[in-house]
């Protein structure tokens, strides 16, 4: 296991669509399946689509949905990942990541950072995820994490799964041109700040954005995979439908983070503390532990 054959299904989801989506995601995973991938990206809410606003409850799914087991059993020996609106109890929506793999739901990753800013208004229709967690791919040395989209845009996220243990970061997005502002431009604010964590922490990204149309909202593109030295070894072309398929050698990890030992230096209880003495001063309750 320490090479690992990725891919990122770069798509145009359907807004609404299941059904069609759902068709769309066995045909890439056909398609990966040949060229013997062993871990699929697809991008954020790519069963769903993206700017569903009030729509989100009527294509809302349970994690063990029809459609979701479908893919499982297709996934076989992969581990696939798949972005939906999903149903949790008490009639709770998230904006989720499920990993499939032999036939059944192994991982599932609920949205922390929520866009609710520029023409992004994820904040009024989705709950919030709680915690940043971690999931083996086959066995170790490699151990995956999902952040979606905005998750990446709370550093503190990344630093959490880092020190997690991860050393494979997938990164599905539904990122669209000026959707925070014209001044602020996400191919190039994407660019930097993957290639930056994935230097920083010497682990590889997969950064799976979307293509496509919804209302005045355009996706580009431009998905990567970035080796764990900040080097982009596969780039999908902007704004076309594409597999990328790129070999990770988890000896460039190892050597990543011997020569910058960002994960072992981090320093933990002193982050702990001065978060302690930042809730002291600003007023904020700490956290306190369950039971």
């Amino acid at each position: 296991m320490n090479y690992l054959r990725v891919a990122i299904a770069q798509i145009s989801p359907a807004l609404g669509d299941v059904e069609s989506n759902l068709e769309a995601h066995l045909s890439y995973i056909h398609e990966a399946r040949e060229k013997r991938v062993q871990l699929l990206l697809f991008p954020e809410l790519s069963l769903t689509g993206y700017n569903l606003a009030e729509r989100s409850i009527e294509v809302a799914l349970w994690k063990d949905a029809p459609s979701i087991l479908t893919l499982a059993q297709a996934a076989g020996e992969m581990h696939v990942v798949v972005g939906f609106v999903e149903e949790g109890a008490a009639a709770q929506f998230y904006n989720s990541c499920a990993v499939v793999h032999q036939n059944e739901v192994v991982y599932l990753h609920r949205k922390l950072n929520l866009a609710t800013y520029g023409n992004l208004e994820e904040g009024k229709y989705y709950g919030t995820g709680r915690c940043v967690e971690t999931f083996l791919i086959g066995g170790p040395p490699w151990r995956g994490s999902i952040l979606i989209c905005a998750d990446l845009w709370n550093p503190a996220l990344v630093y959490l799964a880092a020190l997690h243990g991860t050393t494979i970061l997938m990164a599905p997005t539904s990122s669209a041109l000026d959707s925070v502002s014209s001044e602020f431009s996400n191919l190039r604010g994407w660019d930097l700040a993957t290639r930056y964590y994935a230097m920083m922490y010497g682990m590889p990204i997969l950064l799976g954005n979307r293509v496509g149309v919804e209302g005045d909202m355009q996706f580009w593109g431009g998905s990567q995979v970035i080796d764990p030295f900040g080097n982009p070894i596969a780039t999908a072309e902007n704004e076309s439908e594409q597999l990328i398929v790129a070999d990770l050698d988890y000896e460039l990890v190892r050597r990543a983070r011997h020569q910058l030992p960002t994960v072992r230096d981090s320093n933990l209880a002193l982050v702990a503390r001065e978060i302690r003495r930042t809730e002291e001063y600003s007023g904020i309750p700490p956290v306190r532990k369950t039971k």
